[in-house]
């Protein structure tokens, strides 16, 4: 046998194990990186005199540019793989971040907070990750690794929001940042195993019709229960951008300090890890609108619960546990629905635009949070909102049709 014909071993950074754990620690880093930025509202606000609402503008604006850039770094990632797309948002993730720092004035605020993170953060999101991964796992576990991946955001959550809450206090948040926008360019390391994957071109996965992306996009859109399910995802958007950016001031007026409101953000990322990878496990075994219809009405019941109730330590801990086990859990299962009506060759284009709605939502949520606290003097008005709005997105599932749309099946040979 000749050299040339020898069977080629991949690298160890290449095999399938080696992947799922670089892209779990991507998300982890991503999503760990953005939920310390609550912790900025008032020492930022306070620093330069601005009122709240020019923070929040700064950070809804980032969800909404989160949200547009999404559909465009999957269809990249479609198109070129997903490493590259990963490591350039990495690089857009720390410039923004360490920029962020040094703003002087409400737009070079809104410019470094809200469209270079918010670009930087859709292009290094676990949809990318995931998409990876759905090419990678068989069908059967592929909700399960779509758990692993958001059970890994989660975590990051657990470790960087009390790490902002400690470095604030520690170096001013200013140094804060900065050491938050070096650890933004750690993706870039790991990302390099999902070079296996970079494609050329995406493709055709067995069984999954001929279609190019303009016509997959347009038969998507003409499908009822994809455009429940975005309508859906906007709920979600609002309720979790709202909490991670205000639930910290909010903690702090009654009260609570501001290295306990830091635990208690980490809260929610520690039992996220939970029920993202037990929502992965669920989504895999049974129907999937089923139960996100479930986590939308369990979500409002505990929105009502802690604002009726006085806010204190224990109930702060409670409200957060309990959100955090609602709190990523229904990516998993709208991934896995994205999946079952349109398979993997273009899912994460048309999970982007699922998710553009979520930061259309997240952009009200931020946005109205810092309005009407400015108007009214309190952040009741939007917790109301979030709560009626879950009752909203619990009943638009319930009509989804969990099956293959037509127009992307495979026509049966003559």
């Amino acid at each position: 046998m000749s050299e040339q014909t020898l069977p080629r071993t991949k690298p160890w950074y290449f095999l399938p194990s080696v992947i799922i754990v670089a892209g779990c620690l991507v998300a982890m880093v991503n999503f760990g990186i953005r939920s310390s930025f609550g912790l900025f509202t008032g020492p930022i606000s306070e620093a330069h005199g601005w009122p709240r609402e020019t923070y929040s503008i700064a950070i809804a604006i980032q969800n909404l540019l989160w949200g547009i850039a999404t559909p465009i770094s999957g269809a990249l990632a479609d198109r070129y793989g997903s490493a590259r797309v990963l490591m350039g948002g990495a690089v857009f993730y720390a410039v923004g971040t360490a920029l962020m720092a040094g703003a002087a004035s409400p737009a070079m605020l809104h410019f470094s907070g809200g469209i270079l993170i918010g670009i930087g953060i859709a292009a290094s999101s676990f949809g990318i990750v995931m998409a990876a991964f759905g090419r990678l796992v068989p069908p059967e576990k592929r909700s399960w690794a779509f758990g692993i991946a958001t059970a890994a955001g989660s975590l990051g959550q657990f470790i960087f929001a009390p790490l902002g809450g400690a470095l604030i206090p520690a170096f001013g948040w200013y140094q804060a940042l900065l050491i938050l926008a070096a650890c933004a360019l750690l993706m870039i390391i790991f990302a390099f195993p999902l070079m296996a994957q970079n494609t050329s071109k995406s493709a055709l996965p067995p069984g999954e019709a001929e279609m190019t992306l303009r016509q997959a996009i347009k038969a998507a859109f003409g499908n009822r229960s994809y455009n429940l399910l975005t309508a859906g995802f906007f709920v979600c958007g609002f309720q979790l951008a709202f909490v991670t950016v205000h639930l910290p001031p909010y903690l702090q007026e009654h009260g609570i300090s501001a290295g306990f409101a830091g635990l208690a953000m980490g809260a929610i990322g520690l039992f996220n890890v939970a029920g993202s990878y037990y929502s992965g496990i669920i989504g895999g075994r049974h129907s999937k609108r089923i139960p996100l219809s479930i986590i939308y009405l369990l979500r409002s019941i505990a929105i009502v619960a802690f604002i009726l109730l006085p806010v204190t330590d224990v109930t702060t801990i409670i409200f957060t546990a309990s959100m955090g086990l609602l709190w990523l859990s229904t990516v998993p299962l709208t991934m896995g629905l994205v999946t079952v009506l349109f398979g993997t060759r273009y899912m994460a284009t048309l999970y982007g635009f699922v998710f553009l709605s979520h930061q259309v939502g997240s952009f009200f949520g931020v946005w109205l949070g810092g309005r009407l606290y400015d108007q009214f003097g309190s952040y009741d008005p939007v917790w109301w909102m979030g709560a009626a709005l879950g009752v909203f997105a619990a009943i638009i599932h319930l009509p989804i049709r969990e099956q293959r749309s037509t127009s992307f099946v495979q026509p049966a040979p003559a």
